[in-house]
């Protein structure tokens, strides 16, 4: 394929005192084409972990089909739960073979991952070339992350309350689609808390100007 499906994508992750907050927009382009406005850029993985997705389609869902499996597996072997950091040490390890392999080569995926363990709750940003860093208040992926990081850095603040982050991450979003061509259509959002994984908002924009 000469245009590749890409999500484009503005995605945001934002730590707060009771949880953190994911934020992704919805639409996926081929070249200047938009195919998609509905486009799922925010999935839980299981009952304790959650990721956003920019770049190749394709290679996004293949992936999360292996992290769920991988991450169920290793529970079933282990006896108990995945702590976040080895689920995002198992990601950054696909991301780093599957970028390397004979085709792995225009095919990579950046994930922000969330998740609550018995240490509580954790963001982490996971590079297509593997690398994994933990996150201590905010994070942006796509290319609509520049315009969403202006937005965080004037409005961030420490201590910030997970509707206050949900504010936040709507506004950052909301700025990725008045400027970010790849980005728009919506907002999907969801929240990792000591007690649950969930998606709290799905809203869909017919324009985005």
């Amino acid at each position: 394929m000469t245009e590749m499906l890409k999500t484009g994508t503005t995605t945001v992750g934002i730590v707060c005192k009771d949880g953190i907050v994911l934020a992704a927009d919805k639409r996926a382009t081929a070249g200047h084409m938009i195919v998609d406005k509905g486009a799922e850029k925010v999935h839980l993985i299981n009952e304790r972990i959650a990721v956003t997705i920019a770049g190749s389609v394709s290679e996004a869902q293949l992936m999360i089909k292996l992290i769920r499996a991988e991450i169920k597996l290793k529970d079933i072997r282990t006896g108990s739960f995945t702590n976040i950091k080895e689920a995002a040490n198992l990601i950054g390890s696909l991301l780093y073979h599957r970028l390397r392999s004979m085709f792995g080569f225009n095919s990579v995926v950046h994930f922000l991952l969330a998740g609550r363990d018995d240490n509580g709750v954790h963001l982490y940003d996971l590079f297509p070339d593997g690398s994994v860093s933990s996150i201590r208040d905010y994070v942006s992926s796509g290319s609509g992350s520049v315009f969403a990081y202006g937005v965080l850095e004037a409005n961030y603040k420490n201590n910030i309350t997970v509707e206050e982050g949900k504010k936040l991450a709507t506004q950052c979003i909301n700025a990725a689609l008045q400027r970010d061509a790849y980005s728009g259509n919506g907002i999907d959002i969801a929240v990792v808390s000591n007690e649950s994984v969930a998606k709290v908002l799905k809203k869909s924009l017919e324009y985005s100007l």
